[in-house]
């Protein structure tokens, strides 16, 4: 068993906890709750959902207690079949599926950490059974009408497929293709970039691609094994996100400027400007077409697709941008003029795709008939020209993740109670069509699950702050803050679309059908409230000014009705984990107990292993200043006030969170002789890759809220 635990269960009382299923679903609670941990975590997650360029063919990735599986469906019926015949836990990630423009062949790529902030040294990929095999990432064929299985075709990466056929991909920063299945793969051309982003152009012709040179990048495009490399309009600036007009005659990209210049501010918000460009693909002339302002709200936008450039015919470029403070969509001509606003409100659009027609866009937003309709999301279409959206969906479930068909949209929808599932809507009817053949195991308990409320509160600075109440019955029971991650995330009124989220939403119901009432908390930093709520003055390293909002939140908890104010809790991960942490740190008067996973504790050393050793050059910036501040605002800074008892969990090949940060504060906290207990789980990653590991630590979680907590 790969655990370490202090100060916490004997041996004896560990192995008897698991013999009965779960830390906290032993005998006597399995008993008086509505359900087991064990069947709160059986929802299936649906993922990846792609659709084929010109045919009405889906496919997703469908995910029930870690083992994987790719489906797809065919329209009009939309009849739900299994692909791949994967059958055990095994932590390998299904991604990237991608249809040839037919739809008949479909490829996707099995393994790999495509979340992580930066790859483990040398190379290596998670290995989270332990396995004595080295595993790859790897592309592999599937039949999309699963009359074959599927095979791996080559170690690789980011596959694309063109009109004519021709399968490329990425390995070690080079663009590679096989010729045919078996086939030993090949290097397309030489580029000394470090190379991504590769996308055919519509008749199979040409390879564009980005080339990352470090501190800049190029758009190049591909001909031919004997024409040289085309780049498009070169420059010191970093170009990225290309996308070809539907005749091919054209290529679109976004462009940053390079790096260099005087050293910019650490400790204060500076606007990171942007624009879009259009190139010849044959002669690599470019022009600028549209820049954004020199202010922070219409700095490159940091949210789901980010520029989201899409064509609308050949003279006309949709994109993103949050320059209102709130990500919209705005269409450009070619032709010149301002560009035109498509969406307005208070609220994001995020998902976002590109209608068959060539003449609309589908997105998900935040925003509807309800009021709280801000928790959720819901699709809406809308002409490029015209400011006019109509909604897709409504009501109290959310949908996401959009694919656009020849008469309809599919996407992943969700609710309250209902994990995620696929569906289509009609677009000339308005009829939506649940593929059922999917539904949750018969155990798994939605009938019990509680709906969560929003709830607002305010911060002591006066910030108006959301979070969703999970609370049952009476009694006065304890409470637990949820802080999630990121921290670019926002907790809604039901199942996220996130793994990691739908994972923490299973946990914090079980946590409410089990003796708990649960406040989640969207502080400062999160998305769905605005550029400025996303970007505050002195967040994170540079103040920690979020941390008031979880405090707030758990004051807020204390006064309502059927909470024990003298028993609040808190747990999260990733940032989620530091907050956890600063909680605890700094307000063990109020927090008497937490779980804090793969949390970072120390911002001064994360800062400095970011942005290496200082450079060679005079100009420093405000580095120093910034490292002390970070400092000062990290869980650490005050761990001679933390008295209250932590969990601390980790897996130890973390790519998004050093597991250094969890073995320093373990010291620290062993040093002071402060209680805490310990779940370190070998060769996993930040998001759990095996079902079994994210059960042992949501099983510890509960187990050590209800032992500290008092849970009857």
């Amino acid at each position: 068993m790969s655990m370490a635990r202090r100060l916490g269960l004997c041996g004896a009382a560990l192995a008897m906890a698991l013999v009965f299923g779960g830390w906290a679903t032993g005998p006597s609670q399995a008993a008086a709750a509505d359900f087991t941990l064990d069947q709160a975590l059986s929802y299936p997650f649906v993922s990846e959902l792609v659709s084929a360029p010109k045919a009405d063919r889906i496919a997703w990735v469908r995910l029930v207690k870690g083992v994987r599986n790719i489906w797809a469906a065919d329209g009009p019926a939309y009849l739900p079949r299994q692909v791949t015949s994967f059958t055990a836990d095994d932590g390998q990630e299904l991604t990237q599926l991608t249809f040839s423009p037919d739809g008949t062949r479909l490829v996707f790529v099995r393994g790999g950490d495509h979340d992580a902030n930066w790859p483990a040294k040398g190379g290596l990929q998670p290995n989270p059974t332990s396995g004595p095999t080295e595993p790859k990432v790897e592309i592999w064929s599937a039949d999309p009408t699963g009359a074959a299985p599927a095979k791996k075709i080559s170690d690789g990466d980011a596959p694309a497929i063109s009109a004519q056929g021709k399968l490329v991909f990425l390995r070690d920063g080079a663009v590679f293709t096989v010729k045919s299945e078996g086939a030993e793969p090949t290097k397309l051309f030489f580029d000394r970039g470090k190379d991504g982003r590769l996308a055919w152009s519509p008749d199979g012709s040409k390879l564009a691609f980005v080339s990352n040179r470090d501190d800049h990048a190029f758009i190049g495009v591909w001909s031919g094994e004997t024409t040289p490399i085309t780049w498009l309009a070169p420059s010191t600036g970093t170009d990225g996100s290309p996308i070809w007009s539907p005749s091919g005659a054209k290529l679109a990209f976004t462009r940053q400027p390079g790096e260099g210049g005087p050293p910019s501010p650490l400790l204060v918000n500076t606007p990171q400007p942007w624009s879009i460009w259009v190139a010849d693909p044959v002669t690599g002339a470019g022009r600028l077409v549209w820049k954004s302002a020199e202010t922070l709200r219409a700095s490159y936008p940091d949210v789901a697709g980010e520029a989201n450039l899409h064509w609308a015919g050949e003279d006309k470029i949709t994109f993103l941008s949050m320059a209102d403070n709130w990500p919209h969509l705005y269409s450009q001509s070619l032709l010149g003029g301002l560009p035109k606003l498509l969406t307005s409100g208070a609220f994001m659009v995020e998902h976002v795709t590109a209608g068959k027609d060539g003449k609309s866009l589908i997105y998900s937003a935040n925003t509807g008939a309800i009021g709280d309709d801000d928790a959720r999301r819901h699709l809406y279409r809308i002409p490029v020209d015209a400011r006019a959206p109509s909604p897709l969906t409504s009501g109290e479930s959310l949908e996401w993740s959009p694919v656009s068909l020849s008469d309809s949209v599919a996407y992943i929808t969700a609710d309250a109670r209902r994990p995620p599932a696929v569906e289509v809507v009609t677009l000339a009817t308005g009829k939506r069509h649940r593929l059922d053949l999917q539904a949750p195991d018969k155990d798994f308990p939605e009938a019990h699950f509680v709906t969560p409320r929003q709830v607002t509160f305010k911060a002591p600075d006066g910030l108006l702050i959301h979070g969703q109440l999970f609370q049952t019955g009476g009694g006065n029971k304890p409470g637990v803050i949820f802080v999630h991650g990121g921290p670019p995330r926002q907790m809604m009124l039901g199942w996220s679309y996130m793994r990691y989220y739908s994972n923490a939403y299973a946990m914090n119901q079980y946590l409410a059908a089990h003796g708990f009432t649960v406040l989640s908390v969207n502080y400062r930093l999160g998305i769905g409230y605005g550029y400025d709520f996303q970007h505050p003055a002195k967040g994170g390293w540079a103040g920690s000014s979020e941390y008031q909002d979880v405090l707030a939140g758990a004051k807020y908890l204390q006064t309502r009705g059927g909470v024990d104010p003298s028993r609040i809790g808190i747990w999260g991960g990733s940032y989620g984990g530091l907050l956890t942490a600063l909680a605890l740190a700094r307000n063990s008067d109020v927090f008497k107990a937490g779980v804090d996973l793969h949390g970072l504790h120390d911002w001064s050393r994360d800062l400095a292993e970011t942005l290496g050793p200082p450079s060679g050059r005079y100009e420093q910036g405000d580095r120093a200043e910034a490292m002390a501040v970070a400092f000062k605002s990290s869980p650490v800074a005050d761990i001679d006030r933390w008295t209250s008892p932590v969990l601390l969990i980790q897996g130890d090949d973390d790519r998004n969170v050093r597991v250094n940060q969890t073995i320093d504060l373990a010291r620290r906290l062993r040093d002071r002789n402060a209680p805490y207990e310990e779940l370190i789980i070998p060769d996993d990653i930040h998001d759990f890759l095996r079902y079994e590991n994210w059960r042992k630590a949501d099983a510890a979680t509960a187990e050590f809220l209800t032992r500290k907590l008092g849970v009857k």
